[in-house]
């Protein structure tokens, strides 16, 4: 269902779509959608928090291999179209609909900060960044980098339309991890450019 709510909204658009279209595309009763979701609005949240949910952030050895596959991972997410279609429909009509925009940050914003909390762990661990001074500190930081990573690769990808490569990737984690307070470049992987 949630397949068929993310085909249906890249072909029908927000306007377009309706839990009929859904239903018919997935083959099951409008009732059947009801049950779980009461709204559009919900159904479109849980179909697009879903792609959300196959990221994953491995301890690859070093931070910057850490943040350079969780960029590439979500750079590939982006970058297919039905993901695109659902984003672009969805931040829109959350810009209209405080109550959307609630839901979205509730179910798919912050569910992903977990991918910078245990990038951070790792790197902690392995002695790269050093402990959080306190816990307020730490939660300001990671929101700014979650926005920071997410806000440029969405707005490359969906705004600008531009590719992220490998080479993209690797500069930009560069640029990230210079602007990290108590990383310790020393034990980053050396720079391959």
């Amino acid at each position: 269902m949630l397949d068929a709510t993310r085909e249906a909204l890249a072909e029908l658009g927000w306007g377009g779509l309706t839990m009929g279209h859904v239903a018919a595309r997935a083959g099951v009763a409008k009732t059947t959608l009801y049950r779980r979701w009461p709204s559009k609005n919900e159904l479109v949240v849980d179909a697009v928090a879903s792609l959300f949910d196959t990221l994953v952030v491995a301890d690859l050895g070093s931070l910057r291999a850490d943040i350079e596959a969780v960029v590439g991972q979500f750079a590939d997410l982006l970058a297919r179209p039905e993901t695109q279609a659902a984003l672009l429909a969805l931040f829109a009509e959350g810009t209209r609909d405080p109550q959307l925009r609630q839901r979205i940050r509730e179910r798919i914003v912050d569910p992903q900060k977990h991918l910078v909390v245990l990038g951070r762990a790792h790197a902690q661990a392995r002695g790269e960044l050093g402990p959080d001074l306190d816990e307020a500190t730490a939660c300001e930081e990671i929101d700014i980098i979650f926005d920071t990573i997410a806000g440029t690769v969405e707005h490359r990808l969906l705004v600008s339309g531009e590719p992220v490569t490998p080479e993209w990737i690797h500069r930009f984690t560069t640029l990230l991890l210079n602007s990290l307070p108590g990383f310790s470049a020393a034990l980053a992987q050396p720079d391959r450019h």
